[in-house]
């Protein structure tokens, strides 16, 4: 059974889904996902773990979770939970960890597909001369991530 929930957090509004007892998707905003609207242990647990690190009290995350996407995808989404708090990296040397190098495409393709925000921290990405790029939750959301990792203390070219 899928469910999910819309919980309000420091950098707005982030919807939960679960699906069989295991964190399936972060979403930033209210949406209605597949299955039913209900709030769960797990998804109550995934939300204390991110509000707690959206108040900077928390690095790491310890969730019950699945991603399901296509062998690279989940190639690069393990690359990213390796990128270190308060770290970024860009999107070739992502690619260079995952043994592509010339897939810097590619691999923001299947940054951008990143079904679990925060979690997997795809906010860690940025491009090659620094700036801010893309993402899912919007650019603000993403400095705002940075900002509260302490990876940079300059304003971004957006």
């Amino acid at each position: 059974m899928s469910l999910y929930y819309t919980y309000e957090t420091p950098v707005g509004e982030l919807t939960f889904f679960e699906k069989n007892g295991f964190l399936v998707g972060i979403v930033a905003g209210r949406v209605a996902g597949e299955g039913e609207l209900g709030e769960t242990s797990v998804l109550r647990e995934a939300y204390t773990q991110v509000n707690a690190y959206l108040k900077g009290q928390r690095q790491a995350f310890s969730l019950p979770f699945l991603f399901g996407g296509t062998p690279f995808s989940e190639a690069v989404w393990r690359a990213l939970m390796e990128i270190p708090y308060g770290e970024t990296r860009t999107y070739k040397q992502i690619a260079e960890a995952i043994g592509k190098s010339t897939a810097c495409r590619a691999v923001g393709r299947a940054i951008h597909t990143n079904p679990l925000l925060i979690v997997i921290p795809c906010h860690r990405v940025v491009g090659s001369d620094r700036s801010l790029t893309g993402y899912a939750g919007g650019l603000e959301m993403k400095r705002k991530l940075l900002d509260l990792e302490s990876c940079f203390k300059h304003s971004f070219d957006v």
